[in-house]
């Protein structure tokens, strides 16, 4: 069984057990999570838009890291005019506890 769910903005494929690295929350380490899924595939079965009501993702917290550096830099000719930045994404990291889906 394995699900899609959306998290800030991208989806990610998930099963049980996974970890997935989802946009920064605000919880803390050990706290529960818990996410809408926008398509549950279970065997043969596949859940899909208003049959998902009262279907869940449960995640726990495992911790926070950062992404790569990424640095840019702008340059107009025959000005001089130049500007260097770099921009460092947060996230969390989740581990799958359970898939539920209820349709």
């Amino acid at each position: 069984m394995y699900a899609v769910i959306r998290t800030g903005t991208s989806q990610e494929r998930v099963e049980e057990g996974q970890k997935v690295r989802v946009d920064r929350r605000k919880e803390a380490v050990g706290d529960t999570v818990t996410f809408t899924p926008v398509l549950v595939v279970d065997g043969d079965r596949v859940l899909a838009g208003p049959s998902l009501k009262d279907a869940t993702v449960s995640a726990t917290v495992v911790g926070e890291e950062t992404g790569p550096k990424i640095r840019a830099l702008t340059y107009k000719p025959k000005t001089r005019q130049r500007r260097r930045w770099g921009h460092r994404q947060h996230y969390t990291t989740v581990e799958i506890t359970g898939i539920s889906a209820k349709g």
